[in-house]
């Protein structure tokens, strides 16, 4: 099949599969784009847990009086009077645990941390599956099966990432 442009001198005969292969390798292109920008982000992610577990150390070997109000607020440390999202919450459990733990446990710690944030939850635990299951597609998270064969999960820190690159931190 053929489709005629007109380009102003004149009328041009285009192939739909010259249409066909071009488009193709726009998509091509976003999908590589996508998938760098993916990546990126997961580092960035993981750089972000690594800092923040740092100044969470620092703030708790030292006080928060350390901190400033901004970063008391990035840290979740201060009210800033808006609800605290639930997928931060999740994290900052699993930055503060060091270890696997399953769903059942990261509920168990946000009821101490946060219980106003499982109250907003009809199934809390279905929810902290759901956030822990999207942890993992960010790369943000791992996750393993225990000596029972039961599903945890872990926080990737960014020397661990590096490390499995092969490279030196």
């Amino acid at each position: 099949m053929e489709v005629g442009k007109n380009s102003g001198d004149g009328l041009h005969v285009i192939g739909v599969q010259e249409n066909s292969i071009s488009a193709q390798q726009v998509v091509k292109a976003a999908h590589e784009e996508l998938l760098q920008l993916l990546v990126q982000r997961s580092e960035i992610m993981k750089r972000i847990g690594t800092l923040k577990q740092t100044i969470a150390g620092l703030a708790d070997l030292f006080g928060d009086s350390v901190l400033g109000d901004d970063l008391l607020e990035l840290m979740g440390r201060k009210p800033n009077g808006r609800q605290s999202g639930f997928t931060k919450a999740c994290r900052r459990v699993l930055m503060g645990i060091h270890r696997p733990v399953g769903a059942r446990e990261v509920c168990m710690q946000l009821e101490r941390q946060a219980p106003e944030i499982m109250l907003r939850h009809k199934d809390p635990l279905a929810s902290v599956t759901t956030v822990l299951n999207r942890l993992v597609s960010y790369g943000e998270v791992r996750s393993l099966s225990n000596e029972r064969g039961r599903r945890v999960w872990e926080w990737i820190s960014e020397s661990e990432s590096v490390a499995s690159r092969g490279a030196t931190v």
